[in-house]
């Protein structure tokens, strides 16, 4: 297995779920894997998970709404890696609760963990991209961005402009001729640490079942194999383009 063999990916929110899902495929498929979380002993736990034979992996610790953070990670792997040919922006996490019961502060919280983060890794991240000639990244948004839910207005504020922001990035790229492809993944319900507390309620998890057409919660795996797909040259021809992974909820 080697649709990534020779490349370089940084993963956000890397230490757990999704993220630490899929540095697992990355490195399986032949990727050095840059895994960043602000979670150091999270990271200190995930790398030697992955397989490390010819591959070099790192772990560093940041704050993806921090630009400065930002600025040294890519310098980081400049130097240490000399390439980047795969950013996947997944670091994210929400807040259920009303409108009403949501602060300014809480909704700016949700907005620059799940939206600044994408904003400042696209900017700082494309020079790299471009110079590889075959640069991919890949946004994690959410069924949030495609549909509303109630009491997620600050998230699916978020992931709806993960959304479009992917498309503008990937209609910028395409004009500048720089070969790097960006598009969204929008999972569902999926099974992971930050979703946990949420989903042990059998009032919350038996609604968000009987909107789940598959009749059962997705898993980080499956999540991963949709990201490996658009990371892949195996979608070479896909820009700007949205991948759900929701067990039919969006097609009701």
């Amino acid at each position: 297995m080697s649709r990534l063999a020779g490349k370089v990916a940084l993963i956000t929110g890397a230490a757990s779920g999704i993220g630490l899902a899929t540095a697992l495929r990355f490195a399986q498929e032949g990727a050095s894997v840059v895994l960043a979380d602000r979670n150091e002993q999270g990271l200190a736990e995930a790398v030697p998970q992955l397989p490390a034979a010819g591959l070099t992996h790192l772990a560093l610790v940041m704050d993806v709404t921090r630009e400065a953070d930002w600025a040294r990670v890519i310098q980081t792997i400049e130097q240490r890696l000399g390439r980047l040919d795969v950013l996947v922006n997944n670091a994210g996490f929400g807040r259920f609760q009303s409108i009403a019961d949501t602060s300014l502060a809480e909704w700016r919280a949700v907005l620059a963990v799940n939206l600044d983060s994408v904003f400042l890794g696209t900017r700082h991240a494309l020079p790299l991209l471009a110079h590889s000639g075959r640069g991919a990244i890949v946004n994690m948004s959410s069924i949030r961005g495609l549909v509303a839910g109630p009491n997620t207005g600050a998230y699916c504020a978020a992931k709806a402009g993960v959304h479009l922001f992917t498309k503008v990035t990937a209609l910028e790229c395409a004009a500048a001729g720089n070969g790097v492809r960006a598009n969204s993944v929008h999972p569902g319900h999926v099974q992971t640490p930050l979703t946990a507390a949420a989903y042990a309620k059998p009032e919350l998890a038996a609604q968000f079942l009987a909107h789940t057409p598959i009749g059962r919660f997705g898993q980080a795996a499956e999540i991963a194999e949709a990201v490996l797909f658009l990371a892949s040259d195996a979608s070479s021809y896909m820009t700007g383009a949205e991948l759900v992974v929701d067990g039919g909820v969006t097609a009701q």
